[in-house]
């Protein structure tokens, strides 16, 4: 028997898509292909995956893995999920808000797990953020995001898309973009184009910080005033004395009147841990 199409699948349960969801279901068979294959998926690994649609992905996911468990928010697809992959004796799904999910609950003892999934637009920043800082162990997250919060990701120093997002995922991973995806590639058809991207979690973050929460308050901070200098940014934060604020720079050998979209991360790392050293009591 004949494997349905995504459109098949939509026609035959009679689908209707929410938007305030950011349903957009694939439809190419090359980016699926594509997705898989760069995701590296072997029969050791659990596959996460977040917002399954109508299991397109999840059921070539499964032909390949030891296990794949779907997080599916939307209650209408639960039931079409789950006569769609039926067959499938490693597939597992969860009814669930994948921002309220404890990964820990779905990892157990598994050592090898990798989240692959075509992410929903409106919360790729808030489910990326959650995965990289929930010390969940993640060999790495092959996901499909918007084009432009992947250019923001692989951002380096010195660019417009360099930011927070940048400073935050680099912490914890390589980045890799695998391939664009436009969006003639979807029903419904988004209004923008789409990008595959590869984070491979390193084995410690990337820079060694004295108060990693700190770190990302001073980054975030800074690229919030683009247009204020560094020393405009710190004195905002109010966690140093105005008149040590320049010793802390001075320590580290920073000009205070750069911008943070000029500072590499293990500079950030380095002015991090100085304001940590001068900072009020």
């Amino acid at each position: 028997m004949q494997k349905l199409t995504t459109r098949d699948v939509v026609k035959k349960y009679n689908f209707k898509f929410t938007k305030s969801l950011g349903q957009n279901f694939l439809i190419d068979d090359t980016v699926l292909e594509d997705i898989v294959s760069g995701a590296e998926v072997g029969q050791e690994d659990l596959i996460i995956e977040i917002g399954p649609g109508v299991g397109t992905l999840t059921r070539e996911l499964l032909k390949k893995a030891k296990r794949v468990c779907a997080i599916e928010l939307d209650y209408d697809l639960i039931s079409i999920l789950n006569e769609e992959l039926k067959d499938f004796d490693n597939f597992q799904l969860i009814h669930k808000d994948a921002l309220k999910v404890d990964f820990n609950e779905i990892i157990g003892t598994e050592e090898s797990v990798k989240v692959v999934a075509n992410l929903p637009y409106y919360v790729t920043t808030p489910i990326i953020a959650k995965l990289l800082k929930g010390s969940y162990k993640f060999k790495s997250l092959t996901i499909m995001i918007q084009k432009e919060v992947a250019e923001r990701i692989a951002a380096e120093p010195g660019g417009k898309d360099y930011g927070s997002l940048s400073i935050l995922v680099q912490y914890y991973c390589n980045t890799k973009i695998l391939r664009k995806v436009p969006p003639t590639s979807f029903i419904p058809q988004p209004k923008v184009e789409s990008t595959v991207i590869r984070l491979d979690r390193l084995d410690k973050p990337k820079v060694e910080v004295k108060d990693e929460e700190l770190f990302f308050k001073v980054a975030r901070q800074s690229f919030n005033m683009r247009r204020k200098t560094l020393k405009n940014a710190v004195k905002s934060l109010g966690v140093i004395d105005s008149d040590k604020i320049d010793e802390a720079f001075k320590a580290v050998k920073i000009n205070p009147g750069r911008r943070g979209e000029t500072l590499s991360i293990e500079e950030f790392a380095a002015l991090a841990d100085s304001i940590y050293m001068f900072k009020k009591v």
